[in-house]
């Protein structure tokens, strides 16, 4: 597997174009003293956009990324990018961390220092890991897949054959949202190569529950909680998994369109109605996130999971997975909050079951010493 050392250098002209594109931005109107119940307002794209514009530095954020070190490997004929950090330890724990949507891998770098060098947080340098943060295919600066049917299953054997060829025969995970549903169906797919498995979207993918099944009472509550937050939240994730080349050509043509389509999600699923997304995260790394959607050109086929979800082999009524399991439960999102009993049909192995008391669907890019800590003790008992 050919493996070659990558630093990100975004083409200026890619900079002068997206600045030229915001600077002709046509705004649409809003009907006046709404917020947010129309969609994500106004005011508030006017005032990220102009931060995007004016002071936003993406050479600091290839900075960042760049201290860390990238890579790019070729695996089933898709160049896949991933940041490789060695821990400090005498034998650190290879752990192999994917992110959400919509977010990238960005978001998780902030999780590196604490399992890499724990000893400089008041850690044990032999609770250290070997950090593998990839882009999934389709995002970021990997490849994006131009075959039909490229789902969840197909990149979870992409990354289990990416940890593989760097030596890990057996490795650790943790994910949630996309990188969670990856991942579930890795520890189904490649049992034998997974040390336990770390996650902060528990119910992601969902366990088999045939027609009829009786389900406790807090397993009924929870299901109805993630019906009601889909027919309130989910007109997106119905358009993406219908006709998600209809809304390409806008959100790949505009910024100030991808930059509303992408930070309405990181609100709703951040905090209550009421909340300020700007007390949880910065607006850098907000538009960092932005901006590596817009530069690699990955929002078409970053959405284009949703479509292929229908080629995937979902769990069913035989699939059990008996790796063992921790659970660190988000405060603000009941529906991804299962009971533990709902996460069991699945996962029975339930060792670590923990309320984190904070944070939404993106804690590790909120709280990222917090999360790292509990990941460090959930592998504790499993080294």
């Amino acid at each position: 597997m050919p493996i070659k050392p990558f630093t990100i250098r975004i083409d200026p002209k890619e900079i002068e174009d997206l600045n030229r594109r915001l600077d002709f931005t046509r705004w649409p109107d809003q009907i006046p003293g709404s917020t947010w119940e129309y969609g994500i307002p106004l005011p508030f794209v006017k005032e990220m956009v102009h931060y995007w514009r004016h002071e936003f530095d993406w050479r600091q954020i290839e900075k960042k990324i760049n201290s860390y070190p990238n890579y790019i490997a070729r695996i089933n004929g898709l160049d896949v990018h991933y940041v490789h950090a060695r821990g400090n330890g005498a034998n650190p724990l290879p752990i192999l961390i994917p992110h959400g949507w919509p977010s990238t891998f960005y978001e998780m770098l902030d999780l590196i220092p604490y399992l890499t060098h724990p000893e400089e947080f008041g850690g044990n340098p032999e609770d250290s890991f070997d950090v593998v943060i990839p882009s999934i295919p389709g995002h970021g600066f990997s490849q994006i897949p131009l075959t039909p049917a490229f789902e969840d299953r197909r990149a979870a054997g992409i990354l289990a054959k990416l940890m593989q060829e760097l030596g890990y025969d057996r490795f650790a995970a943790h994910g949630y949202d996309l990188g969670a549903s990856i991942l579930g169906l890795l520890c189904l797919d490649y049992p034998d190569n997974v040390i336990g498995y770390h996650t902060t979207s528990p119910g992601n993918p969902s366990p088999f529950i045939a027609p009829g099944a009786e389900l406790t009472a807090a397993e009924q509550k929870y299901l109805d909680v993630c019906r009601q937050w889909y027919s309130e939240e989910g007109g997106y994730a119905h358009i993406l998994g219908t006709k998600p080349q209809t809304i390409a050509y806008s959100l790949h043509d505009s910024p100030a369109g991808l930059a509303a389509f992408l930070l309405e999600k990181w609100y709703l699923w951040t905090s209550p109605p009421s909340g300020n997304l700007l007390q949880h995260f910065s607006q850098e790394d907000l538009m960092a996130h932005v901006s590596i959607y817009w530069y690699t050109q990955t929002i078409n086929s970053s959405n284009r999971f949703y479509f292929e979800g229908k080629h995937t082999k979902w769990p069913g009524p035989d699939d059990i997975s008996s790796i063992p399991i921790g659970v660190s439960l988000n405060a603000t999102q009941a529906n991804e909050r299962p009971p533990q009993e709902y996460v069991a049909r699945l996962f029975p192995n339930i060792q670590s079951w923990e309320e984190l008391h904070t944070g939404g669907h993106f804690v590790a890019s909120e709280q990222p010493q917090l999360v790292a800590g509990n990941i460090r003790s959930f592998f504790k008992k499993l080294r």
